[in-house]
């Protein structure tokens, strides 16, 4: 038996011993805290707790498990709520009220609960890493396919007829090229720090559709991808996340609350409960996963939060489904690095972050891809990290680390939030990689014309943007007629297209050939007016048709199932336009 010798906040050691592995789970203290190896010396060996250590005392005892921390995977995940090393708090609240006691433990999936259980083998087959030898209806949105672990290839000598079954009910049993008989129930271990195994990487060519304009046209991210999401207090993170979630067209929703304050993740609990998927008319809750690890949790708990989620969405991904993960905030994860490596008197880098901070998100968000999985399906992950940087100073370790390993950076303004202009994506500082990468599906999909109306766009906004420097300082008046029509009809571009009202029935979700016919629209008034002005008519005269706030109505004006109304905008602006010749 093993003896604390030290306490330092969650950080503990042990003296003198030399039997413990590294990333090897313990259980601390009279309680049983969870804990994980993260330093072994010949003198100490040292341990990160995640639970709260009040109360603990030199002496008391620790005991070492021989494995890594890992999560319980199969039937019932989805629609439930994990804390960081997912213990289910729904059942912990039920059993223990609202606080969660030290060393309270319960099993992540209900034992008792009986599946219906379709097989899809026979006795006698061979059964190979990853393949699925049975299904479950999970949800009403979600087949669960149970599958062979990746280290077990051997011959089906007995399978239980279809019917009801608990998860750790003997349901199949199978033998090894060695002889070796090896009895499966439902549930799987898997550790949480290593990545699940696959076949290969494909290419990331399919976007993740989002409905929300600003990215779909302007800053796309591939199914499989990573893009980040930094913005300071206020300016959109959990609501554009919320709204993501909501309406890509991801399979299953993996949403990690980490370091959150506790008043804003009961609400995101809340709502994720009330919303209605919009795709089925089912519960949105039957295709997600929620993880609440909030501000005033343990800090051990906040990092594992994170490998817990991307674990959960591998486990579906190799079931052949489209995962998005939203992580909110990644800066909170970070400041648990942060004052965990201080605890260890770690040589500190830039603000204080351990050095091997960037190590870190990169291990992350390489999790995140496009593959084949053992069973020859393809599924994704993809990432959409939030950044909180203090003072919103997009020049901090956490921010400038991550745009390293991300190739999508949704940067949120401030300023644009405070005048309501949802989403408050700033188009001069965002960007996305993957546009030469998605150009051939774009093409095929929507029209060989999305992608050139969405460089001009880029353009014109480009070139308001310098405009508008000029505009300081001498006024829009001096402006010759032609750079007037730019501020204009950017002003459209930014007011009618940009900017999104997600309590509008058919404006919260766009779908692509709508957004495409909106940009034909703004770029055939925009051809129109240059013509007039370049025939001598004053650009008053354009403004006083009125076209510019007309066509800048048509996102509340024509429903998503009306795109033949487009044709009336046409008439309409070459009638408005005669009348000026």
């Amino acid at each position: 038996m093993y003896k604390i010798y030290s306490i330092n906040g969650p950080v503990i050691k042990i003296k003198g011993s030399t039997d413990f592995k590294i990333m090897e789970m313990v259980f601390v203290g009279t309680n049983k805290l969870m804990g994980e190896v993260i330093s072994v010396s010949k003198d100490f060996t040292v341990i990160q707790v995640y639970e709260s250590t009040t109360g603990l005392k030199p002496g008391e005892p620790v005991e070492n498990s021989g494995e890594p921390i890992s999560l319980s995977l199969g039937p019932g995940l989805i629609g439930n709520i994990f804390d960081g090393i997912q213990r289910p708090l729904t059942d912990i609240a039920n059993a223990s009220g609202n606080y969660i006691s030290p060393g309270t433990t319960a099993s992540p999936l209900d034992l008792e609960k009986e599946w219906e259980v379709r097989f899809t083998v026979e006795k006698g087959e061979t059964l190979q890493p990853g393949d699925v030898f049975a299904t479950i209806n999970e949800t009403d949105l979600v087949i669960h396919k149970l599958m062979a672990p990746y280290n077990l290839r051997g011959q089906v000598t007995e399978v239980k007829p279809n019917g009801k079954y608990r998860i750790k009910d003997i349901i199949i049993s199978v033998k090894d090229d060695k002889g070796d008989v090896h009895k499966l129930d439902m549930v799987q271990k898997w550790p949480i720090k290593t990545p699940r195994p696959f076949i290969g990487r494909k290419p990331m060519s399919i976007p993740l559709i989002s409905g929300q304009r600003v990215i779909d046209t302007l800053f796309p991210i591939a199914k499989g991808g990573t893009a980040a999401v930094p913005g300071g207090f206020g300016t959109g993170k959990t609501m554009m996340q919320h709204q993501f979630a909501k309406w890509c067209d991801a399979d299953i929703i993996v949403y990690i609350g980490c370091g959150e304050r506790g008043n804003e993740m009961t609400q995101t609990l809340e709502e994720f409960k009330e919303l209605i998927d919009p795709k089925s008319n089912k519960p949105l809750i039957d295709r997600t996963i929620l993880i609440a690890n909030t501000s005033n949790m343990p800090v051990a708990a906040r990092e594992a939060s994170i490998y817990t989620g991307i674990t959960l969405a591998e486990y579906y991904r190799d079931m052949g489904y489209h995962v998005a993960v939203m992580a909110d905030s990644t800066s909170r994860w970070a400041e648990a690095l942060r004052e965990i490596s201080g605890r260890l008197e770690e040589m500190p880098a830039e603000e204080g972050f351990p050095a091997y901070l960037p190590s870190r998100l990169s291990q992350f968000y390489e999790r995140a891809g496009f593959v084949e999985t053992l069973n020859h399906l393809e599924g994704s992950v993809s990432i959409i990290g939030a950044i909180s940087p203090q003072g919103a100073d997009f020049s901090e370790p956490v921010t400038q680390n991550t745009k390293r390993f991300v190739r999508c950076f949704w940067a949120l303004d401030k300023e644009l939030a405070y005048t309501r202009h949802y989403s408050a994506i700033n188009w001069n500082q965002s960007y996305s990689e993957y546009i030469n990468d998605l150009s051939k599906w774009y093409n095929k999909n929507v029209g060989v014309s999305f992608l050139h109306h969405r460089q001009l766009f880029i353009y014109l906004l480009s070139e308001e943007n310098k405009l508008m420097e000029i505009v300081k300082l001498i006024g829009k008046d001096v402006l010759p007629d032609d750079q007037k029509l730019i501020l204009e009809i950017s002003r459209v571009i930014r007011v009618g297209y940009l900017q999104q009202n997600a309590f509008h029935k058919d404006d919260t979700y766009v779908p692509l050939n709508k957004q495409l016919k909106m940009m034909e629209i703004i770029m055939y008034l925009y051809r129109v007016s240059q013509e007039v002005i370049r025939q001598g008519k004053a650009f008053s005269l354009l403004l006083n048709t009125n076209l510019f706030e007309k066509v800048i109505k048509i996102k509340y004006d024509i429903p998503n199932d009306k795109l033949e109304m487009f044709d009336d905008y046409y008439k309409m602006i070459d009638d408005a336009m005669n009348k000026i010749l």
